[in-house]
């Protein structure tokens, strides 16, 4: 029930980014999300408990739309993919503490209501902290709101390139004023440009799930036992190893993504994920003939951790950062949250597929599955997603021109421009 609240806060995030504004978006996100904790933790029975974990779903989809187009919208070119990538391992090093969180309230009486409770402490925290914020520069400049985008600016950029930028939104804002008039969902597929490049903003955003990066983390457990671990704390020990790493691997992906580029560390990131996944699926297989050999069952988890290693610098913040770049302003928060909206119910059905399919082809055969899913999605990415890296919103814009409408549109100057950052 959280991920279908998760589906429904991303499909409705994008309309109140943009009638909203970023910041007060954010602060709603908070509000349900405080609520929905307070309600899990004082759940009396099953139903309210599901309730609940709606609600949290909510807060969950409108802070997956926000945030990177928060971060993307205030940041310099040169280092918007480092940015929006840090948001991207405050999730996964949120993942890692919430487990270490629960483990201390294993030994506390009421020990559920507490584990979920207490989720409601970061988003009152980020509640007050965001109030200190301003709201994103360019929201301010298409709302008419120059002075205050002017002052958000100012705390950005020095004063020669303060001059260049103001100048800059100020004409774009205008026509951005005159194209938006009322932006619906449908728009997105009459334009062939932005047709396009929703195409590979939701590519990526599918193949983030269905190369398998939900199942790592919410069944890693599950496959470490059913790879021939019977300890349930040991399982829970190597889970939240698992975590860390994914965390650390976060780490890694924000120094690479503005320095080998997005498609590259994508590409780099799904074939190491195609042969850990191989990895994986060979030693379930082995542990499945023979569960007397514990080897067999270390082959599984060392394909395991390999997996996190390759995915969390490249498929856990691209598609992500991508997603945040690619659309015009017009439409970045419409696409923005329709992106998210496709992540989240590729991660419902992953999440609610996999056990059936393991038991239906072993759970060997479910790793054979995602490592095929993998490699689509590599010739994906290599045939489909354009280099990003340094160019401006306006900049990534004129690919999308280019590829709608023909060669009428020289980008190439471009991407040669962006690759010298």
């Amino acid at each position: 029930m959280a991920l279908v609240g998760a589906i429904i806060g991303a499909a409705t995030g994008g309309w109140i980014n943009d009638v909203f504004g970023r910041k007060k978006a954010t602060l709603s996100a908070d509000v349900v999300f405080t609520v929905g904790s307070i309600v899990l933790a004082a759940a009396p029975d099953a139903y309210v408990l599901i309730f609940g974990r709606l609600l949290v779903g909510l807060g969950v989809g409108i802070a997956s739309v926000t945030a990177p187009v928060y971060i993307a919208e205030s940041s310099p070119a040169e280092i918007r993919g480092s940015l929006v990538s840090t948001n991207v391992l405050m999730i996964t090093g949120g993942q890692f503490l919430s487990y270490l969180i629960n483990l201390a309230f294993t030994e506390v009486p009421g020990t559920w209501r507490w584990m979920l409770g207490v989720a409601a402490l970061p988003a009152i925290i980020q509640f007050f902290v965001m109030i200190c914020l301003p709201e994103s520069p360019r929201w301010l400049f298409l709302k008419n709101r120059k002075d205050e985008a002017v002052t958000v600016l100012a705390k950005i950029y020095d004063y020669e390139r303060l001059e260049d930028e103001v100048d800059y939104l100020t004409a774009l804002s205008e026509q951005d004023r005159q194209k938006r008039k009322n932006i619906r969902y449908a728009d997105v597929f009459r334009s062939k440009e932005i047709r396009i490049a929703f195409f590979v903003g939701g590519g990526l955003q599918a193949f983030q799930q269905f190369t398998g990066i939900s199942i790592a983390m919410y069944y890693s457990p599950t496959i470490i036992q059913l790879a021939g671990f019977s300890s349930n704390q040991l399982a829970l020990l190597i889970s939240l190893i698992v975590a860390g790493m994914n965390a650390a691997g976060t780490i890694l992906g924000i120094y690479l993504i503005d320095h080998a580029g997005r498609r590259k560390l994508a590409l780099t990131s799904l074939s190491g994920s195609v042969v850990a996944l191989a990895v994986l699926s060979a030693g379930c297989y082995l542990a499945e003939s023979d569960s007397t050999n514990s080897l067999y069952g270390w082959i599984a988890v060392i394909g395991l951790a390999l997996y996190i290693l390759f995915f969390a610098p490249g498929m856990g913040p691209v598609p992500w950062t991508v997603n945040s770049e690619i659309y015009p302003e017009e439409f970045r928060g419409v696409c923005g949250g329709m992106s998210a909206t496709v992540n989240w119910i590729c991660s419902v059905i992953m999440s609610e597929s996999f056990l059936s399919i393991s038991d239906a082809v072993g759970l060997g055969g479910s790793f054979v599955i995602l490592g095929a899913i993998a490699v689509v999605a590599f010739f994906f990415v290599l045939f489909f997603v354009p280099e990003t890296k340094g160019l401006t919103f306006e900049e990534v814009s004129l690919i999308w021109k280019r590829r709608a409408w023909g060669k009428d549109y020289d980008t190439q100057s471009l991407l040669e421009r962006g690759n010298q950052f």
